[in-house]
This record gives structure tokens, sequence and C-alpha cells, in this order.
């Protein structure tokens, strides 16, 4: 892709189960007057054929579609089309989705809210070959290597991570127990040490911790 020359369109494929959706990017999209829409979706499994088959320079999906999400879809578009770069838009703002989206392979994470003034920026950059995070997702990112880094420091036991995943699944201590074959208030104090450990101080920043980790699927 050259962002120097005058005459190369950049060619994208948008994919979105709402055609009012499609057709306002569209519309953004072709102001341009570099940028041309070859192909639009409505759902995951389309988003791959089309940009199997068309090779576009750009794929823009929704994050959740039916059939398949935009994050499977991303994945599959990525190995089997790889000269086509992918951008996640998305009306989810919480981090698991932008660290999933670019585990994926997506070159960039825009909030549909925010897709009028941030839809070209973010085209504009993938075309350079840069990625494109909002300062927010950029101020997510280091949360995260900074939590990771924590981490690090304060490895949990085999026996913690074990009985961090299976609080995070809901079960009670008095479920694990049998579960382990333990004592209930063995099982609570594993969980003390691990949350101690980690500085954690509820449920929440443990599920948050267990999908960094990989013990769940987001």
């Amino acid at each position: 892709m050259s962002a120097g020359s005058a005459t190369r369109q950049m060619r994208i494929l948008i994919a979105d189960d709402h055609g009012i959706v499609r057709s306002g990017l569209k519309m953004l999209l072709e102001k341009q007057p570099d940028v041309r829409v070859i192909a639009e979706a409505s759902d995951g499994v389309e988003a791959c054929a089309m940009a199997i088959a068309e090779r576009p320079d750009l794929a823009i999906l929704d994050v959740k579609m039916p059939g398949m999400s935009g994050l499977e879809a991303t994945r599959e578009i990525r190995e089997k089309a790889p000269e086509t770069a992918v951008l996640i838009l998305s009306m989810h703002d919480e981090d698991r989705y932008l660290f999933e989206a670019l585990k994926a392979g997506a070159s960039g994470y825009v909030l549909k809210r925010a897709a009028d003034q941030d839809l070209i920026e973010a085209i504009r950059a993938i075309e350079r070959g840069e990625p494109f995070l909002t300062p927010e997702a950029q101020r997510a990112l280091i949360r995260d290597v900074l939590d990771e880094n924590r981490d690090r420091d304060e490895r949990l036991t085999p026996r913690e991570e074990e009985i961090v995943k299976l609080v995070v699944e809901a079960h009670t201590s008095r479920e694990i127990a049998e579960m382990l074959g333990l004592s209930e208030k063995t099982v609570e104090n594993h969980r003390a040490n691990a949350m101690k450990k980690l500085g954690m101080r509820d449920r929440v920043e443990l599920v948050r911790y267990a999908i960094r980790r990989g013990l769940i699927e987001p």
C-alpha cells in the first residue's frame, strides 16, 4: 500500500450485520477520493469469504456478528489473506475486546461512537503500515503491561491458580473443596493468599487476571 500515490485507491471491505451502519460507513469512507468500498458483508462468514476472494487492502469488521464474530473472522482473514489488514469497529470499550482484537491480528480498534472522528485517521495509519490505537487504548495497554509485570513479581502457586480459576468460574469454597479434596478452610486460605499476592480486592479483578493469564476464555 502506498500512501503517497495520487491514483492508487485503497480497496475496503465493510462487515456489519446492520445495513444502516454499513451505509453510513460507506458514505463516510467514500468522501475520501482515494478510498473505494469494494464489498459489504452482513456476517463474519461472508466477510471471510469476500476477503479471501477479493483481497481488499483493508477489512473493517464489527466485533459482534452472527455466524462468526469479528475476532474469529480477523484470525481467519489474517491467516488466509495476510495482505489484507483488519480494523475492528465496536460499540464495546472494555479492555478485553481491545486485547483480543490485537491478539487476533487486527491493526486497530475504533469505537462506533467515535467513528466519525477516528475512522479516517485509523485507515490512514494502517495505510502507512502503522497500528491505530486511541489514547485510551494506549493507556489500557500500558496498564496491562504494568499489571503483567506485577503478576510476574507475585507468581501464584499452581494450586492458587487452580483455585482462582474455579473461583472465577463461580464455584463456592465448599464446591472447590469437594472438587480438589481439600478442606474449605484450606481453599479460603489459598484464595486469600492469591488475592493478597495480586493486590486484588474482589472477583471482578480476579476475572480480569484470569482472562489475561489464559485461565479462562473472555
